[in-house]
């Protein structure tokens, strides 16, 4: 009766073995990835298991391109793959040079490690200020875990030095019986970036979505996926080239404005816009002359001490051989008055009055801008004595969640008045900097400094033509009532016109002194990799809740980039990084998470300009540490 009963156990085990092997897929990991400190597999957060008909196979991931990692030699080095395969695998050179963030294909023989996890293993020298989550998530960018480094290497991460050498294992996997008796001869781990969806995923490399789904164990009702994770994509044939073509996401989040109405009302409103236009016409002369009186005594001025507002001596000269040109272009620009009319709402003067109480001190909100009611809504209204054409003409070809959005214009006597959405919460710098300030938490910062990065993203990519703000900084970050921040003030913003124009010189060098790049303060060489620069200053002005100035006072330094090295280059002291963050944090924040950020700042902050990443690398570099929060939020819930 016992050999029996030991028979049937044996052989339930062998049908669910069987079982098993046939039916059973891989667990999509999620935003597990990020909890350095979790080490369970329930995820697959130390590889996928080794479920498949054969323990080793031909299979493939995708990387993109960065900085550092662009070519095929470079990237063949990383991944410790032929560069041969490689070149042949994307149908390019040995000694090409991909386009950064290009998708490449990697093709890699899968080996079921130590009879448990799937994986193709790269090595890697540790570098200054690296660790495990770094290096998983940032310079292989969540093809590996920090949780299977760090069970696979056994080296405490505190101790981690530069100079030692760890095995990274990549995540792969090789079909299962099933998958095999379907057709499926191939598995390519896909790297999901920020705006794939299943749908998507299916659809450029031609599998069904039910396929995909079922072979991450992901339900049809909640196919939720997570950028910088990986995505099993079962496929018949060998991934192409042709794949990898990678499709823009949709610009905005932000509901597109109606269509314009084609009632019977559409030639008053014809009426009003000519009159508008002759109006325009004939007050323009007067805001030039306006203009030319005001604007020395407008803009080359000091601000506060360590944030001048500075203007090339050069720019005089420019600016008297414009004179005449802006005459002859009244006409023209007396047709973009027209063109403001037809795009914005054209407010009488009168009814920016009653809003603001006759533009009363208790409306005021802070220098030129008030706060109004219009219909109901709460308005910003911001008077310029300034020609505000290509800033209007800019906001009206942008429409994105992270800019703010301009309403309605009005003019009168010899002043512009510019009507924004509210921000209820202020500049970003009211929240910081100020004694009597709105508290941000760890959390918030981050989301805010996204919410920046994806703006300035929009702009650098998503706009046609593509456009430099030029005076980032946190007095022109607007937070609204959800503390979600907005881009404000583009009166120096500037329009790139084509590929030839990426990089190019200018003698008018006017901006904020502590925000601006070395190249374009010295040489006047003007790229996206200005708002870059200006982006990571503001960073450190948004963990350290001090301005830079003060920064520079307080470490007796003039580098920023060797203030920020000094601060993290000992390993495993953080007594300097405690002394460097906002005191208001009072040590709430993770100590990895602040250290990836600041390594992040230093990229952005390098003297040279092509060394720093683009707005979407940093998107995604911003993204990976939101999600790392939101996991640990909701492990705690969970816990």
């Amino acid at each position: 009766m016992q050999s029996f009963t030991i028979i049937i156990h044996v052989l339930t085990l062998s049908l669910l073995y069987h079982f098993y092997v046939i039916l059973a897929q891989q667990p999509y990991i999620g935003v597990a990835t990020n909890a350095c400190s979790q080490t369970l597999n329930s995820n697959s957060i130390l590889g996928y298991t080794c479920n498949g008909l054969k323990p080793s196979c031909q299979s493939y991931l995708t990387f993109k391109s960065q900085i550092n990692y662009n070519s095929v030699p470079t990237i063949s080095s990383l991944l410790n793959i032929d560069p041969t395969q490689l070149s042949k695998a994307n149908s390019v050179s040995q000694n090409a040079t991909f386009e950064i963030n290009k998708l490449v294909i990697v093709p890699v023989n899968c080996s079921c490690f130590a009879n448990q996890y799937y994986q193709y293993n790269t090595s890697y020298k540790v570098q200054s200020g690296d660790n495990y989550f770094i290096i998983a998530n940032n310079t292989f960018e969540g093809l590996s875990t920090c949780q299977a480094m760090k069970d696979q290497n056994k080296i405490d991460e505190l101790k981690l030095s530069p100079g030692d050498k760890l095995r990274v294992p990549l995540r792969c996997a090789c079909p299962t019986k099933n998958q095999t008796e379907k057709g499926f001869k191939y598995l390519l781990s896909y790297l999901i970036s920020f705006g794939d969806d299943v749908s998507q995923i299916s659809e450029r490399f031609g599998v069904t979505i039910e396929t995909i789904l079922e072979a991450n164990s992901l339900s049809s009702q909640k196919p939720t996926i997570n950028p910088f994770t990986t995505l099993l994509v079962p496929l018949q044939e060998k991934p192409s080239s042709s794949q990898t073509v990678m499709t823009p996401p949709p610009p905005s989040l932000s509901p597109s404005p109606p269509p314009p109405s084609s009632s019977g009302g559409s030639s008053s409103k014809t009426w009003v816009y000519v009159v508008v236009g002759v109006v325009g016409g004939v007050v323009l002369v007067l805001v030039l002359v306006l203009f030319s009186i005001i604007f020395r005594k407008h803009f080359i001025r000091k601000k506060k001490k360590g944030n001048s507002v500075i203007v090339s001596k050069s720019f005089e000269a420019i600016e008297k051989q414009q004179g005449k040109k802006l005459e002859e272009d009244s006409e023209t620009l007396s047709e973009i008055i027209s063109d403001i009319a037809q795009s914005f709402k054209v407010y009488r003067f009168k009814e920016l009055q009653s809003a603001t109480n006759d533009f009363s001190s208790e409306f005021l909100i802070k220098g030129s801008v008030y706060r109004g009611l219009i219909n109901r809504d709460l308005a910003a209204i911001k008077k310029i004595n300034r020609d505000v054409s290509k800033e209007v003409q800019l906001l009206n070809k942008v429409n994105h969640s992270n800019v703010i959005r301009l309403s309605g214009v009005s003019f009168n006597e010899g002043h512009w008045y510019l009507v924004y959405e509210y921000a209820a919460n202020g500049p970003l710098s009211d929240c910081i900097f100020m004694e009597n300030g709105q508290f941000l938490s760890w959390k918030q910062r981050i989301k805010i400094a996204l919410d920046v990065a994806t703006g300035l993203d929009y702009l650098h990519s998503f706009t046609s033509p593509p456009f430099i703000h030029k005076d980032l900084k946190c007095d022109n970050i607007l937070l609204d009532a959800d503390f979600r921040a907005k881009i404000a003030n583009f009166g120096l913003a500037r329009s790139i016109q084509g590929e030839e124009d990426e990089f190019s010189m200018t003698r008018h060098i006017v901006g904020t002194r502590n925000y601006m790049a070395p190249e374009y303060l010295q040489n006047g060489i003007v790229s996206t990799k200005l708002d870059v620069y200006a982006f990571g200053v503001m960073v450190v002005e948004i963990l350290s809740g001090r301005e830079v100035a003060a920064i520079y006072e307080e470490y007796d330094k003039k580098n920023l980039e060797e203030i920020l090295s000094s601060i993290v280059k000992e390993e495993g002291d953080h007594g300097k990084l405690k002394e460097f963050m906002d005191p208001l944090l009072k040590g709430n924040y993770a100590t990895e998470h602040a250290v990836f950020i600041i390594g992040m700042i230093e990229k952005c902050i390098k003297k040279d300009l092509a060394s720093r990443p683009s707005m979407q690398d940093i998107v995604s570099s911003l993204s990976k540490a939101l999600d790392s929060l939101n996991w640990e939020s909701s492990v705690n819930i969970s816990g």
